[in-house]
């Protein structure tokens, strides 16, 4: 009995698993053949919307984001939209937004499958994932592992926890938000653009070096620590 419950949740699980992956493969056809609008005709739309617009550009923003459209698109159209600053803030709102939506997909769909056949190496790394700190997560962010939304979603199937995802999803992502924004904003009104609004941009770019940097540093010392191993270490 106890046997034939076990499996019955293993398929259980392996069903939501598939249909995550079934969704992310969908959502990436869809990216591939759905055409993009032009930068320069989107404030025309936001206008249709009126004071509504802000509220859709930061759900329409998260939609997109977790139907794996790159962010730098969404930030783009942002500024293109409602200017450098405004577009920037709402970028990250929408880059907030889904971040929770694309982790909790991902917990819901695919962390009892995960957890199920995490074994050796795929523990260490799951256990690693719920250790992290914001800052941790913000070097998963600023490398260039994969995009936004399909980070969210693994995220999600990891023991990674929530706050400090978000957290750390959200400040890696406001460094460039302020320059694409800025460049979406040059694309729909050139005149109208404060360019100080992408010095933010460049403070990203050397946060995340230091960022980089910092945790490749740290991953040669553990290596070297792990081929030293506690006994050499006590003789020494």
């Amino acid at each position: 009995m106890i046997a034939a419950v076990r499996r019955l949740l293993a398929q259980r699980s392996a069903v939501r698993f598939a249909s995550l992956l079934l969704l992310l493969g969908g959502l990436s056809l869809v990216v591939l053949l759905v055409p993009r609008p032009e930068l320069a005709e989107l404030p025309q739309r936001a206008d249709r919307l009126g004071a509504l617009a802000p509220v859709a550009g930061v759900v329409g923003g998260a939609v997109l984001l977790v139907a794996l459209v790159p962010r730098t698109f969404v930030t783009l159209a942002s500024g293109a939209l409602f200017g450098a600053l405004e577009g920037a803030a709402y970028a990250l709102g929408a880059a907030l937004l889904a971040a929770a939506l694309g982790f909790a997909v991902g917990r819901v769909l695919g962390r009892e499958f995960v957890a199920e056949r995490t074994r050796g190496r795929l523990a260490r790394l799951d256990s690693w994932f719920a250790r992290q700190s914001v800052f941790g997560v913000m070097t998963v962010r600023l490398l260039p592992i994969a995009g936004f939304g399909l980070v969210s979603y693994g995220y999600g199937t990891t023991g990674a926890r929530l706050l400090p995802f978000l957290t750390g999803s959200l400040l890696a992502s406001a460094p460039t938000a302020f320059g694409y924004a800025a460049v979406g904003a040059a694309a729909s009104s050139p005149g109208e653009v404060n360019w100080l609004a992408t010095a933010p941009a460049a403070l990203g770019l050397i946060a995340s070096a230091v960022l980089i940097r910092s945790w490749w540093r740290a991953e040669r010392q553990r290596r070297r620590d792990r081929r030293t191993g506690p006994g050499e270490q006590a003789a020494g």
